[in-house]
């Protein structure tokens, strides 16, 4: 529940803030708007899929693998270590993800299309997606942190930064205080990025760092 709450604390607040007028000149796409009907579809898909799907799974997550706090907390540069590499895996795992489910028409068709409805991407498309997309990404995050052993305080930092990221990156503003902005030498990408691909569909596939999308051809800036 308390993801639950994050997520939509984060996503309220972003569409509020995008709402003020003097925020509008960041709008990446100034020609477009988003309607109550749009953002009404995000939230009943995104309400369904945690009812169904997110909410089950967490209590049986939390059943199979109870959390055990240690006596010491880890220090500063250790949780600044340990939330990059869960970070950096994550990525990975999504752009191989991303990547297939764009080249093989099937698993775009049946899978991720639902995603890409809005080509003009706002805070709430963040969770837009279906039952596999959901649950597939979500598994992905929530086994880094096991895999990479670590602090449990950590993991819950990851999973915050992790949705935070996935909200700024669909909230359709090139904002002066983003995260790529203070990311030096176009490591990160962020919404203008992600903007990109739900406008062309063939390009950029991570969803933060650029590296792999220079790696494989797939970066494009416009």
């Amino acid at each position: 529940m308390f993801g639950l709450q994050y997520i939509w604390d984060s996503i309220l607040q972003y569409e509020a803030l995008l709402r003020v007028a003097m925020i509008r000149r960041y709008k990446i796409q100034q020609k477009t708007s988003v309607s109550w009907t749009m953002m009404w579809s995000c939230l009943a898909l995104s309400l369904y899929n945690h009812a169904m799907y997110i909410f089950p799974l967490s209590v049986l997550h939390w059943y199979w693998r109870p959390v055990s706090y240690q006596a010491m907390a880890p220090g500063v540069l250790r949780v600044i270590w340990d939330l990059a590499a869960c970070l950096l895996l994550f990525d990975f795992q999504y752009f191989v993800w991303h990547l297939l489910h764009h080249k093989v028409p099937w698993l775009y068709r049946t899978f991720h299309k639902v995603h890409h409805k809005y080509t003009s991407t706002f805070a709430l498309a963040t969770e837009y997606s279906g039952a596999w997309e959901t649950l597939s990404l979500g598994f992905f995050a929530a086994v880094n942190p096991m895999l990479l052993g670590v602090h449990p305080m950590t993991e819950m930092l990851f999973h915050m930064l992790n949705m935070w990221l996935s909200i700024e990156d669909h909230c359709g503003y090139d904002l002066p205080w983003a995260t790529h902005r203070l990311v030096p030498f176009g490591l990160y990408g962020g919404a203008p990025h992600h903007d990109v691909h739900h406008q062309k569909f063939k390009s950029n596939y991570a969803p933060y760092f650029t590296h792999w999308d220079k790696l494989f051809g797939t970066l494009h800036s416009d």
